[in-house]
């Protein structure tokens, strides 16, 4: 008798990669990325440079985005980090907030969520830059549109505004206050205002800008999603009082 293998289906690339969560692969490939970012800054430029040629590749610059170049910064940035504690806080987060988040909304879904709200959290940057960035108080709130923009931030505060929406009472801590915690709806706007409060007192280098865009982003598709599965959401809400 002769007997017939089955046919074994050829499995897809997202099906090969699914060993390992999508947070742990944006994890991954931010910190492959920004350590050979890291690495080429610190061997190719000077500490006191102005501009440099690697800043110029993986880092978002609001007029080279107007002028029409470096167009892929607006997704490289947010795999990109200025220094390593920039970097661990980020994953940190990422790690913390992602997970949840990821569960509650699918690996596809919130892979495109989180590269989307990153690319929007940059574009409100260069707009808000190029349109205000020339005037002293346009500096210290949006930056000029010569500053160099990197990091997850716009992408990781919308994984917090989503939360508002979805699960506005989930609580929140910060990182180096890990025994205070608030309401999500509480906590999320709060961190936002105190750091660009934070950011006008000091004139500290922040990308107050992407975090408000990243916000945004969460806030409108919570919103999108909340409208389209009430009845999902509220069971949601009642598994996270």
């Amino acid at each position: 008798m002769i007997q017939r293998s089955p046919v074994l289906r050829r499995r897809s690339l997202w099906e090969r990669l699914s060993f390992l969560s999508t947070v742990g692969w944006l994890i991954i490939i931010t910190v492959i990325l920004s350590m050979v970012e890291l690495t080429l800054l610190a061997f190719s430029c000077s500490p006191d440079a102005t501009t440099c040629w690697v800043l110029d590749y993986f880092a978002l610059k609001p007029s080279s985005i107007l002028a029409g170049k470096y167009l892929w910064t607006l997704v490289l940035h947010i795999f990109a980090h200025g220094n390593f504690v920039h970097l661990f806080i980020n994953m940190f987060v990422l790690f913390s907030l992602g997970g949840l988040c990821e569960r509650i909304i699918g690996r596809r879904r919130f892979l495109w969520f989180y590269i989307i709200s990153g690319i929007f959290a940059g574009l409100l940057s260069v707009f808000l830059s190029g349109l205000y960035g020339n005037g002293a108080w346009g500096m210290r709130l949006f930056g000029t549109p010569d500053t160099y923009m990197l990091g997850a931030s716009g992408a990781i505060f919308a994984i917090a505004g989503l939360f508002v929406m979805l699960l506005p009472r989930l609580r929140f801590s910060i990182i180096f206050l890990p025994f205070f915690s608030l309401p999500a709806y509480i906590m999320v706007p709060l961190v936002l205002v105190l750091t660009w409060i934070a950011t006008i007192a000091s004139n500290l280098p922040i990308g107050n800008a992407a975090h408000l865009g990243g916000f945004l982003a969460g806030i409108v598709y919570g919103l999108y999603l909340k409208t389209k599965y009430k009845k999902k959401v509220k069971l949601l809400q009642q598994m996270f009082r």
